[in-house]
């Protein structure tokens, strides 16, 4: 409801110097371009990220909407006051203490509720003395939360004013606003502070990981060299004598191999956790015709039917991209390995990548075990592998910021999906 019109109020001399600063009345105009300037700070405080933003927006509106000579905003700290910016024609109390007592501020917070004050040398409620030196005639103070006040804001005129019921209105609203604003901070800093912790941790345990690979490429290396190494010899120096025992030591080797695998598979793994991303165009066919080029190299007599089309364009880290790729693309080669004609497909649908093979296939309904790290869906006497490379390739598709999944049936072959963000 627009309040009732009352004669105009005089601009008082020490205001008339800001270009800003408007005659205010109690007029329906004069109220209406007051909720426009309020309701301008609002949105501005809404986007405030720290208290000294919120003071500014504060002090600067106060004093607009009430045409006031000076605005202060005053911080609750235990039992005093704490004014802790201002926005006036002369210095006031900035930077300052008093006793929450002793000031009208502290009235204001103690009693929840406005204070209006035509003469500050006439209401017991004002320290006259705190004023006697400054220009300060009337004021306007309104709390900040008004359910546990934790602040106020002030205005001040240099003339003898009466602070209308609108103006006082308005400055409670513009009070309401900064309280929610300031809970925002406090909110804000604890979120800062917990990504803060966050990082610091994810930081540490980077380090360990890093250690941690360190450890398996140096300590568990080399023991599974010398066992390699000194079951060559045995091999070459001492085949004749071997035996039955000849089969032991093939077995002893075939571990040694795996285990190597597994420690390779297990770096890399632990890799794509750290490096970083170098973003860039290319060909995702391009590097398909490579992989495949490479496996048919490794299996010359195998006849495998592999599609892939001209170019397929991609944005990514070239060089994570295929360790992801690679993975997927030696699962369908492994997995049609049993298959007479065999045949393995890259593509596109969707919007997203694909590998498609018509290989062993897998239960669908065990398909979230798929990118757990050493989970295997086939025994190892059917399939090799350490159960790795699916993991692998999900966290570097992570990383940025993409999703893979997979669509498959026993016997039926897979279908592996992914994208690159």
């Amino acid at each position: 409801m627009v309040p009732p019109a009352l004669p105009p109020r005089a601009l008082t001399a020490p205001a008339a110097g800001r270009a800003n600063r408007q005659i205010v009345s109690d007029d329906g105009a004069t109220y209406v371009h007051g909720l426009e300037q309020l309701v301008a700070a609002s949105q501005e405080l809404a986007t405030a990220h720290e208290l000294g933003a919120i003071m500014a927006i504060a002090r600067r509106t106060a004093r607009d909407i009430t045409g006031a000579d000076g605005a202060g905003f005053v911080l609750r700290e235990a039992d005093h006051c704490y004014h802790a910016d201002e926005d006036a024609i002369t210095p006031l109390w900035k930077g300052q203490r008093f006793a929450i007592d002793g000031c009208i501020a502290g009235w204001v917070m103690q009693h929840h509720e406005p204070a209006v004050i035509d003469d500050v040398h006439a209401d017991d409620r004002v320290a006259a003395e705190l004023y006697r030196p400054t220009f300060v005639h009337s004021l306007a103070v309104v709390p900040i939360r008004r359910l546990d006040p934790i602040g106020a804001i002030e205005v001040y005129w240099a003339a003898e004013h009466h602070a209308s019921e609108s103006e006082v209105r308005l400055l409670q609203a513009l009070a309401d606003s900064t309280a929610i604003a300031m809970a925002n901070v406090e909110l804000w800093a604890g979120l800062d502070s917990r990504l803060a912790e966050r990082a610091a941790q994810l930081e540490a345990t980077n380090a360990e990981l890093e250690a941690f690979s360190y450890a398996v490429s140096h300590d568990l290396r080399a023991p599974l060299r010398a066992i390699a190494g000194f079951s060559q010899m045995l091999l070459e120096d001492h085949a004749a004598a071997l035996g039955a025992g000849r089969k032991h030591l093939d077995r002893i080797r075939a571990a040694t191999r795996r285990m190597t695998g597994l420690i390779d598979d297990l770096l890399r793994f632990a890799q794509m956790a750290s490096s970083e991303l170098d973003r860039r165009g290319f060909d995702l066919a391009h590097l398909a015709r490579d992989i495949v080029d490479e496996l048919r190299t490794a299996e010359p007599a195998r006849p495998v039917e592999v599609v892939i089309p001209a170019a397929l364009s991609a944005h990514g880290d070239v060089r994570l991209v295929r360790v992801a790729l690679e993975n997927l693309l030696r699962n369908a080669w492994k997995f049609t390995s049993k298959r007479e004609a065999a045949r393995i497909e890259v593509g596109t649908r969707d919007g997203a990548f694909f590998v498609r093979d018509n290989g062993a296939g897998f239960d669908a309904a065990r398909a979230d075990q798929l990118f757990t790290p050493f989970h295997r869906l086939h025994s190892a006497s059917d399939f090799e592998g350490t159960g790795v490379g699916l993991a692998t390739a999900q966290r570097i598709v992570h990383r940025h910021g993409g999703r893979i999944w997979a669509h498959s049936a026993p016997d039926r072959g897979a279908t592996f999906y992914f994208t690159l963000g």
